[in-house]
């Protein structure tokens, strides 16, 4: 049971927050001096303090759980973390009594698509309260229109709207035709430094490429972006190597783009292969055997040499990886083990995305054999096996979604792929450093986020259960702190409910 109250005492302990009116009695000729001073000192008004007192801190730094300890919160970053026996909570502090609970930093979804949930409304009103309601305080949009982004970060930084702390790209650099909208066609280096620096000029974070750039279009952008010094991150294109992208300069590298094809002891006869120009009379069904075959030589011609050779490219370039794992399984590998027509999370998603998904299941999957969804189920579990050989010798990963995806249900999903990283090997702090410490680290921004720490932002989760002991644990969620504000389980079910209701409507 969580209880907020008023505390109505302070309690005279080693620790003291700095500015509390409190101090030995006076005497002598000192007595008008001091009562002057500490009248002046009262009077000028206190910056509110959040306690939260009895809890168990998981600070994601890889230390081991520290119980019955009390934070104070002011100003929207933590002021001070101690024992609860050992710390003075000032008189006029808001106290959140969390005992039997677990405080853990505010996650971060490393890839996602605000404004693919359909503007105007689609991202305030379906994807953010999702958002906020999973515990998720901060992400990376990596495609979206900036019409609509700008003015939302804009919203949530001047704190007219409740929302994330939101990076971003801004349109996909991609060939022709490109793959997804919003996109920018980029052919040769006169376009790529022009596109790079516009997107600049904008206010993007980082550069995102796409799949169908040519060679030398992705080789452009790169030296564009190691000039201007901003990240570029994305898909490793299909004309491009992922140890060509890892020396490139390549930041992250999502969904495991080119990954399983570079692990290939056979890979230049794969990305022959992968162009091989369409037979005139090849029927569709004949173009849907050959690409079976070619899934079917990544598996066959799998190289563990050729595997760890890549990956030791990877640490040394600092390649990192959102692997994606919940989109390979609900949408590039698809069983029906993971039929998602009975899911619950249905009912928060709009109407006219959910007609769509459906209408692409139905045709993806029509007619699929037996056989097919086992090698789409051997293809999943090699990707899930390859994070965790990642994660094993050193490369850094980050947990990302790609909601909203088909049946990647924003928010909630998230912590779907901490489940399946766990499953892929790492342990529960490691994935739980996936989506705090790593991403904080990722962005530059570990001096402030990422983990709970004296002086960092108070983005903070109360869980009802230990995420140590089981991953899903970080599904139960008591209290979101978000910058210092509170939402209650009444405010994140008040959440839910909006969403519902939007995706009711839409």
């Amino acid at each position: 049971m969580i209880s907020v109250r008023l505390s109505s005492k302070n309690d005279h302990r080693p620790w003291s927050v700095p500015g509390t009116c409190s101090g030995p009695g006076p005497s002598g000729a000192l007595f008008l001096l001091g009562a002057i001073t500490l009248l002046s000192s009262c009077s000028k008004p206190h910056k509110p303090v959040l306690a939260i007192t009895h809890v168990t801190v998981i600070d994601a730094t890889g230390s081991a759980p520290q119980p019955d300890m009390t934070l104070l919160i002011t100003d929207q970053r933590i002021a001070a973390i101690a024992p609860s026996k050992s710390i003075s909570i000032p008189r006029s502090a808001q106290i959140l009594d969390a005992t039997g609970k677990f405080l853990i930093p505010g996650l971060a979804d490393m890839h996602l698509h605000l404004t693919g949930a359909g503007e105007p409304g689609g991202s305030r009103e379906f994807f953010i309260p999702l958002l906020l309601a999973n515990g998720i305080t901060t992400v990376r949009d990596m495609g979206g229109d900036l019409k609509s982004l700008i003015p939302l970060r804009k919203e949530i930084e001047q704190g007219k709207r409740l929302g994330p702390q939101i990076f971003f790209s801004g349109p996909y650099l991609d060939g022709s035709p490109p793959s997804f909208q919003p996109s920018i066609v980029v052919t040769n280096a006169v376009e790529a430094s022009e596109d790079v620096h516009s997107l600049i000029q904008r206010g993007v974070d980082f550069i995102k490429v796409q799949s169908i750039l040519s060679r030398d279009a992705y080789f452009a952008i790169a030296n564009v972006c190691r000039r201007e010094h901003i990240t570029f991150v994305g898909h490793v294109p299909d004309r491009v190597t992922a140890a060509e992208a890892a020396d490139a300069g390549q930041k992250s590298i999502e969904h495991l783009t080119g990954v399983l094809r570079a692990c290939s002891n056979d890979e230049p006869r794969l990305m022959r292969e992968q162009f091989f120009s369409t037979p005139k009379k090849e029927t569709p069904a004949q173009s849907h055997a050959r690409q079976l075959a070619w899934q079917r030589e990544l598996l066959r011609t799998y190289s563990d040499k050729k595997a760890a050779a890549l990956i030791d490219k990877f640490i040394r370039n600092q390649t990192w990886q959102v692997p994606t794992l919940i989109l390979l399984k609900k949408d590039a590998f698809p069983t029906p083990d993971s039929d998602p027509s009975q899911d619950v999370r249905r009912k928060y998603v709009p109407r006219h995305f959910l007609q769509g998904w459906e209408k692409g299941t139905q045709a993806r999957d029509k007619g699929t054999t037996h056989a097919e969804f086992e090698l789409r189920k051997a293809l999943l579990a090699k990707s899930i096996q390859f994070a965790g050989k990642m994660q094993a010798a050193g490369v850094h990963l980050m947990a990302g979604t790609d909601s909203a995806a088909p049946y990647v249900f924003p928010g909630s999903s998230l912590h779907d792929e901490l489940a399946l990283l766990v499953q892929a090997g790492l342990t529960p702090m490691q994935a739980l450093q996936a989506a705090t410490k790593n991403p904080a680290e990722f962005l530059g921004n570990l001096q402030t986020q990422g983990t709970i720490e004296q002086d960092k932002f108070a983005d903070l989760l109360l869980l009802d259960a230990n995420p140590l002991v089981d991953i899903h644990n970080t599904e139960k969620i008591s209290v979101v702190i978000l910058h210092g504000k509170i939402l209650d389980r009444n405010g994140l079910d008040g959440l839910l409910a909006a969403a519902e209701k939007f995706a009711a409507a839409n």
